[in-house]
């Protein structure tokens, strides 16, 4: 992660005209107020927010006024940053939250290593009251990539008054996730001006790992309305607030007018004592009355934090908690004085706040105490860092008792509290204190089973018991499981009709005061496994168009509330008609994990409603098996057959119709960088356990790698366990096209699954794979074999053994990075030939599996020589009978590099293997190293060839080194794209078939950053020409440079930025004294394109045909075998025969002076190397080429006469 600091105004700017305020909605009273009083909202600049939304983004308008106030801020700080442009880092986010890119930006804390806790602290600017509504949304990430470990509280924020203590309002979760979560933090009513703080408490952690972004205040304004509504009452400060809201113990008006002429309420706050409640109870644990200041000012987890009625650190209120000396009871009561009788036309009813904080908090009853005791109202477990209100009405024919009792849980922090209580005037004090309960309520059954194993979707007590109140409206009493959590004025019903037998839950009024939806919860479940499946129906049913929300979430018993899983809008219809039923994967759930149905009606009326019935868990045990389909072959034409998403990662794998490599309109499935929406590293399919096999299976399939920023694919191998093994991996821009892919999974003793991983270390471009097939027995020889976690079938023979090494495990010699990943972490194969390891003359052989071939194919690699007399590399091809035949050979080190060898494979070898052999030469310290083998379906390119990119890149090659570049350039057509503006039709087809390369500016990635594209190392010259076709429309401010890379340093040779227009044609002569390469340099912009095709250089030629080297070719080996020297050996002869035959026929023609044209051109065999010509060269002129056929335009070729080593 890259962290910068950000510029921030330490307060408002003001504008003075002859001493008054240049504009009246800017003068300090109105200033950050939650009110636009200007028409462009400029008083609501850098107030911790700015604009109309009242969000901070940290984005253009850099901290929106925050500050980094950190008590030591050299050891610990919070500052501006940004994610990892170029790889997936070590630490921290790898995008912020608003864009999902590394070019936003977010506020993280800096790394820290200190002997004691270290404090960052960030402080947003003063803002002015608050209304009871006002809640901030924000995303946090909190990961421990260390991992270091947590302190207890590595995250939390309070509110400081001008006029209190600072108070605690937001805790989360000290649970390590790589991945942005949302939270909600209630500020409430605060009536005088305020600064909200964020802190991060560490002893150890790394730079990032605690981060905030896209804070969004909501609700915030005090009540504002000109003229109020009939059934509402007018605040004297302006503005409206529903009868409902009058006497019931908050300041809704922001005046307190809502909240006088109350006389006949009774009121408690328990500011100056108890009321006239007792906390006498039969449990020796107790309630107690206190405030926070007096549990803690320095431990974040203890207490509630603040009171309600004040909203701060020393208001009091009544709590129970886990008592210092154990918990020897699990509930604890407090209750009301003697109370008349009530009836239904003038109820007692009774208002309360609640606050149930933290895993100790097992939820809340009201109960009526008469001659029976039976409860009224009740809340279940935890609900937030927050007051809720409560609303309870009670009617009785009998004296009676209030009784608030809570249960606590014996976990390490939480506890619930209870403030601001309000009777009616409906709840009158009784005389008659003779009256007591005859009849106590039954305690509940003790459970059947352990709590981990009840709602586990597994009977394990008779009857079925342990899953009877789990939210499975299949099983009596199921649907009672479902336990209403809203906090707002919308809440979850049950209805439930005994003659009709119909049960369904829905949306009611409730008598909450946030403005958030309805939520009804199940119990906690689970695990769960892969085929988990919640079944329900659903109506949005009424008059409006549109009813509301419905949607599914997941709550995590360790990673919390997790993205929905489903939701729709809108009208279903009315009636019976208005019912549909609908799936919802859930998946395999490592953790203990709740479902929840939130949802926000518009209006609330018997006529428009929101409901849900018939609610079951399919499938959801843990080792639940489908018996079909489990198949991991799979096409995706019909679902992920054997397949499904992990839940414990970041993101999804998605559907996509109209582009698969099956029938090309098909279905794949992918990742795409480029989605807005996408956030987090990781995204994993998994197979379905597989059962252990008696040998090693092949899994093959085609994926995608496409965009100039992409990411990576992996394949793994996981066991139970949650050891993961890399068997496959690519990286990088890979061409809008299909490849194949293979990799052997290795025999299992032990149940295992397989592993699709979508790795998001870049954000402009798209993940594939298509047609996977799992078949028994090894895979034959890929096409690619990178060595990154396989050895690809290759073997090693001779008298040393070639290594499967890193640059991290290299010693004394060996290349520090691989060719792959171009990282100390990639793997390469290597052997050592210094005369220590490998005597002079004494060889290594790496041997493939066997191969075969119907037609000319290419086989590509790269290749590392170090240190002086390295030996030599040689490549043959090994029929299964006959001599095996060189197709490559190299002895020379030059330099720590990767270079590009290749050779072609002739239809000659129905079958064989390629041998790559290392022979010694007596050095010290030596090696010799090969990494990405490729065979493809064409014959190899010369080096000197025109590369039309229409079978591929030829010998150009992306880098993925981040030091060179951080972006690459793609391989598409007109034809295949679909996300991308590029040029209509190609240069070398003129066609939307015809292929190019390009590189977009897209606004994933930032501006200036740069895509190189390499030839291969060429030989010093006085002259080449390098000529190519570029397309740069005039929208297009991108730039791109031809660079010569020579000794590490680079000469820029032509820039091209203004063009537009159609495609058009460069010429570009280069020198150089010393080897070198050719570097096209794309410089991404903010919009447009730059494309390239039809790229040639010609080795020793000058751009005006000239030849300016004496000739310096390659080592030229036969790539065609034995049979493909007979070939020579049979048309060198019949050349012969021809031409003496020609002599005789044409001898009389030559007397008259009369000659037949000729020409020549280009062919022959390539390895991107050079050496003198050496004696056991013979020449012959091929079959002439011209360059229309290779689809080029005013391109002019000069006759060469190429070689081919014979036998």
């Amino acid at each position: 992660m890259m962290i910068q600091s950000g510029t921030v105004r330490s307060g408002p700017v003001r504008v003075s005209v002859f001493g008054s305020w240049a504009h009246a909605c800017q003068s300090p009273d109105k200033k950050c107020d939650f009110v636009c009083d200007c028409s462009d909202c400029s008083d609501e600049r850098d107030c911790g927010y700015s604009g109309k939304g009242f969000q901070c983004d940290f984005e253009g308008t850099g901290m929106c006024g925050w500050t980094d106030r950190s008590l030591n801020a050299a050891l610990y700080s919070w500052v501006r940053g940004q994610g990892g442009s170029d790889t997936l880092p070590d630490s921290g986010p790898s995008s912020d939250y608003t864009t999902g890119t590394a070019t936003g930006w977010f506020v993280g804390v800096s790394a820290v290593t200190a002997e004691s806790s270290q404090t960052a602290v960030l402080v947003s600017p003063e803002m002015k009251q608050s209304s009871p509504t006002c809640r901030l949304r924000l995303r946090y990430f909190l990961w421990d990539s260390g991992p270091t470990g947590f302190d207890s509280t590595p995250l939390w924020a309070s509110i400081l008054r001008q006029d209190t203590q600072e108070a605690v309002v937001w805790r989360p979760e000290a649970t390590s996730v790589r991945g942005w979560r949302e939270a909600t933090v209630f500020l409430g009513r605060i009536p005088t001006i305020f600064q909200i703080h964020l802190y991060s408490q560490r002893t150890k952690g790394q730079q990032g790992d605690v981060a905030v972004d896209q804070l969004e205040f909501l609700d915030c304004a005090l009540p504002s309305q000109p003229k109020c509504a009939p059934e509402m009452m007018a605040c004297v400060r302006g503005g409206c607030v529903e009868r409902r809201q009058v006497c019931d113990g908050t300041d809704d008006c922001g005046d307190g007018s809502d909240e006088k002429n109350c006389e006949e309420y009774r009121r408690c706050d328990f500011e100056e004592g108890l009321c006239d409640w007792s906390l006498d109870s039969l449990s020796p644990l107790k309630w107690v009355r206190t405030h926070q200041s007096s549990i803690s000012n320095t431990d974040p987890l203890k207490g509630p934090g603040r009171d309600h009625s004040t909203n701060t650190a020393t208001g009091s209120f009544l709590y129970v908690t886990v008592p210092d000396g154990g918990l020897k009871a699990d509930w604890a009561a407090f209750q009301s004085p003697r109370l008349e009788p009530t009836n239904s036309s003038y109820p007692c009813k009774m208002v309360m706040y609640t606050h149930q904080f933290g895993p100790r908090s097992g939820g809340l009853s009201v109960l009526v105490a008469e001659r029976q005791i039976y409860p009224v109202w009740q809340r279940g477990g935890a609900l937030g860092d927050l007051w809720v209100k409560a609303e309870v009405e009670i009617v009785t024919n009998s004296t009676f008792q209030i009784l608030i009792v809570a249960a606590i849980r014996d976990f390490s922090y939480g506890g619930v509290a209870v403030d601001s209580i309000v009777l009616s005037p409906g709840c009158r004090l009784s005389p008659v204190n003779d009256t007591w309960a005859e009849e106590f309520p039954k305690p509940p059954k003790d459970p059947c089973t352990v709590p981990d194993k009840m709602c586990d979707f597994h009977s394990d007590c008779p009857g079925a018991q342990d899953e009877a109140q789990c939210g499975d409206f299949s099983v009596p009493g199921g649907s009672s499981g479902w336990t209403d959590r809203s906090i707002g004025s919308q809440g979850w019903l049950l209805h439930q009709n005994s003659t009709s037998k119909e049960e369904f839950l829905f949306v009611s009024e409730a008598s909450g005061q946030q403005l958030t939806e309805a939520q009804t919860r199940t119990p906690l479940l689970g695990p769960s496994g892969p085929a988990c499946t919640l079944q329900f129906q659903f109506a949005l049913s009424g008059d409006p168009d549109h009813i509301g929300e419905l949607s599914v979430r997941v709550i995590d018993s360790q990673l919390g509330e997790l993205p929905k899983l489903w939701e729709s809008t809108g009208n279903t219809g009315s009636g019976e008609e208005a019912w549909q039923q609908v799936q919802v994967p859930v998946g395999a759930r490592r953790h203990r994990f709740q479902l929840a149905f939130e949802a926000r009606a518009v209006t609330l009326s018997p006529i428009s409603q929101i409901k849900v019935r018939n609610v079951e868990f399919l499938n959801c045990h843990a080792d639940y098996l489908p018996s079909s389909p489990t198949e991991l072959s799979c096409n995706f034409e019909a679902g992920l057959c054997g397949w499904y998403q992990d839940h414990s990662d970041n993101f999804d794998w998605t559907l996509l119709d109209g582009m698969d490599h099956t029938i090309g309109i098909g279905r794949s499935l992918v990742v795409d960088m480029w989605s807005p929406s996408l956030r987090g590293a990781f995204g994993r399919l998994l197979s379905f356990p597989q059962s252990p096999g008696r040998s090693d299976r092949c899994l093959s399939f085609f994926y995608k790698l496409y965009g100039p920023n992409t990411g990576d694919l992996n394949v793994k191998l996981l066991h139970d366990d949650g050891f993961e093994t890399v068997l496959w991996t690519r990286g990088a821009a890979h061409g809008n096209m299909w490849h194949e892919a293979q990799s052997t999974v290795p025999h299992q003793l032990i149940n295992y699954r397989l592993m699709f991983e979508a790795v998001r270390s870049g954000f402009d471009g798209r993940v594939a794979i298509d047609d996977v097939a799992f078949d028994d027995g090894p895979c034959s020889v890929p096409r690619l074999c990178s060595f990154e976690a396989q050895l690809c079938g290759y073997s090693s023979s001779g008298d040393v053994r070639w290594l499967h090494r890193s640059g991290n495990t290299a010693t004394v010699t060996g290349p520090q990075t691989d060719h792959t990943l171009e990282t100390e972490l990639g793997y390469y194969m290597m052997v050592n030939t210094g005369a220590n390891f490998l005597r002079p003359g004494g060889t290594a052989v790496l041997t493939s599996p066997s191969k075969g071939t119907a037609k000319t194919q290419c086989v590509t690699f790269w290749y590392h020589m170090g240190g002086e007399n390295p030996g030599s590399l040689t490549l043959y091809m090994k029929p299964v009978e006959g001599e095996r035949v060189k197709i490559f050979s190299d002895s020379l080190n030059q330099g720590d590099v990767w270079r590009h060898g290749n050779g072609n494979i002739l239809t000659a070898f129905v079958d064989g293997q390629l041998e790559f052999e290392a022979v010694g030469a007596g050095g010290k310290d030596t090696h010799i190293a090969v990494d990405d083998i490729f065979i493809s379906d064409h014959p190899c390119e010369d080096q000197g060839s025109k590369c039309s990119l229409e079978k591929g890149m030829c010998n150009w090659s992306n880098t993925r080194n981040v030091k060179v570049d951080k972006l690459d350039w793609e391989l598409t057509s007109p034809e295949a794209e679909s996300h991308y503006s590029i040029p209509a039709e190609d240069h070398s087809l003129g066609t939307e078939k015809g292929h190019f390369l390009f590189f977009p500016s897209s606004n994933r990635t930032a501006d200036n950053l740069d895509a190189k594209l390499l030839s291969p190392h060429l030989p010093p010259t006085k002259g080449t020409c390098l000529k190519f076709w570029v397309y740069k429309p005039h929208s297009s401010d991108s730039q791109l440079k031809v660079l010569r890379l020579s000794e590490g340093l680079y000469q820029e040779l032509l820039v091209v930025s203004e063009l537009g227009g159609p495609w058009k044609r460069f010429d570009v002569n280069i020198t150089s004294a010393e080897e070198y390469q050719i570097i096209f340099e794309g410089i991404k912009g903010t919009s447009g394109v730059v494309a390239l095709d039809d790229i040639e250089y010609t080795v020793g030629v000058d751009c005006a045909n000239q030849v300016t080297d004496s000739k310096v070719l390659p080592k030229r080996n036969n790539a065609g075998g034995i049979a493909a020297s007979v070939i020579v050996v049979l048309l060198l002869i019949a050349t012969l025969i021809g031409l003496l035959v020609y002599y005789l026929r044409t001898k009389e023609r030559r007397k008259t002076g009369q000659t037949s044209p000729s020409s020549s051109s280009a062919a022959g065999f390539s390895n991107d190397i050079y050496e003198d010509v050496s004696p056991d060269y013979v020449s012959f002129a091929p079959v002439q080429n011209h360059p229309m056929a290779a689809g080029f335009n005013d391109v002019t070729i000069s006759g060469e006469v190429r070689e081919v080593e014979v036998a």
